[in-house]
């Protein structure tokens, strides 16, 4: 007996210096910056600033990381918004994405009721104000520790411009910025709580431009070849091939430019096409099924087009060896309640919804497990490199649709900021979870060259494509 103790007493002297304590002490990081975090987050939301035009809210992201001795690298895949901070040394390499791209037509006070902001067209209606603040907030937290010598490794946070629409990840994994990593984490703002390994669709985009003639629609139609026109015989075209595409397709658009007066054959129109699949290959053959529906759409008008291809995301490779990781810590974590004016906003903000759970949903998980999420993002390119993994907290009332303004106006509360917390949370002790147990990293990489079989990332990107950094400006 005495020499079991012996035994037992030296594996205690010598195991890692890693316990329960050392792992709650990023928790109460968190907690500690939640002030300050909450300030660059509702900064964030207050700029509001379209992808890759995101100069003010990436370069307040890097401050706050070069402060606590990030190194800090700009100009990422020479995009002038994207960055990286890193802490540490050595393996392994732990990497946290943020995002803090803003949407048009979303301008939303934090008010419970329709109401733009005279300042402002653009809001987050996707929540990246609080992605890029909590994920900044993790990756401090663990650097803390690391400088502190209860881990060893290196934390690096990315700074993610454009990722709606813009495929600012896509780039920046093209340009090698995570082939060193050994796992990535992210995480979004939702209208629930959840977790899993979660795929979701692959997305090209495109825009197709017009050019015709100008005439007088009344004095001399003859004259003319009206751009719109031929948008329309696309978009015409394009319902068609809807009935011929694989299941779960979805095809859909919007009319950037239609013209300006009745009277005028308009010389130039605009559409701007998403396609979207589980399966990246598909899309690819789709796209090239709708370029044939444009090009009709000129020889039947007459117009000359033009082909602006905005970009191509794959779906998210999922891995269930990491989503266990988030998924237990998000029940650890997970303290989601409302106060008495929370409550009175959120019923407020639900009687504008279709859809009304009840708020105690704020309180509960769901297992997405093997479901194919209805979005895209570009987290897919990093998950055929890397091992990814990620997760929702409530950041909205119950029943709100992303990218709506009822999204946005809780965003820019206290509803918005206690979401934003928990995540903040569950993503620095699933960092440092993933720092002090290297078998679930070696579980995961065999997991994702499971999942590759034989074969390759390959993007969805045109040979040569460049990142579209003037896309958001509809005027072009």
């Amino acid at each position: 007996m005495a020499r079991c103790f012996v035994f037992l007493t030296l594996v205690l002297l010598l195991a890692p210096r890693q316990t329960f304590a050392d792992r709650n002490a990023v928790v109460e990081s968190v907690n500690r910056r939640s002030d300050s975090a909450w300030q660059i987050a509702r900064r964030i939301w207050e700029l509001a600033e379209p992808g890759y035009q995101e100069t003010e809210s990436a370069a307040l992201l890097a401050k706050t990381l070069e402060q606590s001795g990030f190194r800090v690298q700009t100009g990422v895949a020479g995009i002038p918004t994207a960055f990286s901070g890193t802490f540490g040394s050595g393996k392994p390499v732990i990497g946290i994405l943020g995002e803090y791209d803003a949407l048009p037509v979303l301008s939303q006070d934090a008010v419970s009721s329709r109401q733009p902001r005279e300042d402002q067209t653009y809001g987050h209606g996707c929540g990246h104000h609080l992605f890029g603040a909590a994920s900044a907030s993790a990756a401090i937290a663990i650097a803390e520790q690391i400088k502190a010598g209860e881990l060893s490794g290196t934390v690096r946070f990315y700074g993610c411009p454009a990722e709606e629409g813009g495929s600012g990840k896509v780039f920046m994994a093209q340009a090698g910025a995570f082939e060193d990593c050994d796992a990535v984490l992210h995480w979004h703002p939702s209208h629930e709580n959840s977790a899993g390994d979660r795929s979701s669709l692959a997305r090209m985009a495109v825009k197709f431009r017009f050019h015709g003639m100008a005439a007088h629609a009344a004095g001399a139609p003859e004259r003319g070849r009206s751009a719109l026109d031929a948008v329309e015989l696309t978009n015409f075209a394009a319902q068609l091939l809807r009935e011929h595409t694989p299941d779960f397709t979805r095809i859909h658009h919007v009319i950037t430019s239609g013209g300006r007066a009745p009277n005028v054959v308009p010389d130039f129109s605009e559409v701007y096409y998403y396609i979207r699949h589980p399966d990246g290959d598909v899309v690819r053959n789709l796209y090239e099924r709708l370029l044939l529906c444009a090009r009709a759409g000129a020889i039947g008008t007459e117009t000359r087009l033009e082909i602006k291809f905005e970009g191509g995301i794959r779906e998210i490779l999922p891995n269930n060896a990491l989503s266990q990781i988030t998924f237990q810590n998000l029940q650890e974590q997970l303290d989601l309640s409302y106060t008495e004016d929370e409550t009175q906003f959120a019923l407020r903000i639900q009687e504008s919804l279709d859809k009304r759970p009840t708020l105690d949903q704020i309180a509960k998980i769901e297992d997405r497990s093997g479901e194919i999420g209805k979005g895209s993002t570009d987290v897919g390119d990093v998950s055929w490199l890397v091992p990814t993994t990620g997760f929702t907290t409530a950041c909205w009332v119950p029943g709100t649709s992303a990218h709506s303004w009822q999204a946005v106006a809780a965003g820019g509360m206290s509803i918005g900021r206690k979401g934003m917390n928990v995540a903040a949370r569950v993503l620095a002790v699933s960092a440092w979870d993933l720092m002090t147990k290297p078998a679930v990293l070696q579980e995961a990489k065999a997991e994702l060259d499971r999942r590759l079989g034989e074969r390759k990332y390959q993007s969805l990107m045109l040979e040569g494509q460049k990142p579209p950094l003037d896309y958001r400006n509809l005027s072009r």
